[in-house]
């Protein structure tokens, strides 16, 4: 436990060994909320805090999941994650953010995701997919190879569309401005696509509404100068992402939770910020969310932020006090000690780790480790760890 939070219990309570306390007036145990404990999100329970953040391998052909994938998010979920999500899908072919993007828009993607979902249950973790459209900022070239927007056919790239017709980077073509029939049609395909995921076995569904994609635009102000019902107000610019939490709720078992990413701030003037955040996160609740997982930044190119340790989790402190909804802390979490501050410490209710994770896959079991708890190894592995610790 969090020594400061040890600090400030009642008498009447004291710490017991990791993972429990003692209320002295009732003599019972009650759970200990750190990292390494379990959490329950409707009809499902993690086993732990720790979930692996959605990260793009721009690695499918034609959106389809391969080995690559499988390898990649099997091996986290066998490395004692608790919540594995499946990096942003396109929900269209045209709101990838590359070429190798993977996709929901067809039921051809339907079994290779579900190849994935399955191993990751096999090792005790939940599978998760994040369901997304990029909107002005798809039809690039892969970050390996300079992440360039990719501007003609004949490049591999494809038309964009946006809220307003503002290109990310002011050489960028100028998107197309979806008229309203183009909003229903994208409603639309997140909500099959949600289908289509629920049919592959996930049973945990994030709308990406964060990062400068598409529904985070049509949040900001910077990037949305619409006059219609998706524009000007803070109601209209919360109508679209409303729309698609509506539907995806109404698609979904009562016992699978929806969770939502937000950018709580553009870090800039004028733009999308914390106040808005809070109040649509409190919106977002009424509808059925679950959980917040919120990061920053993502939809200027000349935004300025002060990027640093731990620089992201005082949004999810306030969305989490004042929305009164359970969030998840991201960003440079790279330590399990850290990650158990942001959670004992009323920060957050899962932490979710991204490059860490890519450094090391069992950073969950090191974890364990690390808070003097028996490493959940795989039976494959555990064996023969064990007897050489011997």
């Amino acid at each position: 436990m969090n020594p400061d939070v040890a600090q400030s219990l009642s008498p009447a309570v004291k710490a017991l060994p990791h993972g429990a306390m003692t209320d002295a007036s009732h003599d019972r145990e009650v759970p200990e909320v750190d990292l390494l404990s379990p959490l329950d999100v409707r009809g499902i329970t993690l086993r732990n805090r720790i979930a692996m953040a959605p990260m793009c391998q721009y690695s499918a052909e034609d959106g389809i999941a391969n080995d690559w994938h499988l390898v990649h998010l099997g091996s986290r979920a066998v490395g004692g994650t608790a919540l594995v999500i499946v990096e942003a899908t396109g929900v269209t072919p045209d709101g990838r953010i590359t070429p190798g993007d993977l996709g929901i828009w067809g039921d051809q993607h339907i079994e290779p995701l579900a190849r994935i979902a399955r191993f990751v249950h096999s090792q005790g973790a939940v599978a998760g997919i994040q369901l997304a459209h990029a909107g002005r900022k798809a039809s690039t070239a892969a970050p390996w190879t300079g992440g360039a927007t990719l501007k003609t056919a004949a490049e591999g790239g494809w038309p964009v569309v946006a809220p307003s017709p503002i290109p990310f980077y002011p050489d960028d073509p100028t998107p197309v401005a979806l008229d309203e029939k183009g909003i229903d049609g994208i409603v639309d395909a997140f909500e099959a696509a949600a289908r289509r995921a629920l049919a592959a076995g996930f049973k945990v569904l994030e709308i990406h509404a964060a990062h400068g994609y598409l529904l985070h635009q049509f949040l900001s102000p910077h990037s949305n100068q619409r006059n219609d019902q998706y524009g000007g107000s803070l109601d209209n610019r919360m109508r679209f992402l409303l729309r698609v939490t509506e539907r995806l709720r109404a698609a979904m078992p009562d016992e699978l939770p929806l969770f939502v990413r937000l950018s709580a701030t553009d870090w800039a003037p004028g733009g999308w910020d914390i106040e808005q955040s809070v109040e649509l996160s409190r919106r977002l609740k009424g509808l059925g969310v679950d959980l917040i997982d919120v990061s920053t930044g993502g939809n200027l190119p000349t935004a300025r932020i002060p990027v640093a340790k731990r620089y992201q989790v005082p949004c999810s402190r306030r969305i989490r006090d004042d929305a009164d909804i359970p969030t998840g802390a991201v960003g440079l979490i790279t330590d399990p000690k850290e990650g158990d501050e942001i959670v004992t410490g009323g920060d957050a209710d899962i932490v979710l780790v991204g490059r860490e994770l890519l450094r090391e896959p069992y950073w969950a079991l090191k974890a364990q480790h690390a808070f003097e708890e028996e490493p959940a190894w795989p039976v494959q592995y555990g064996y023969a760890v064990k007897r050489r610790a011997k």
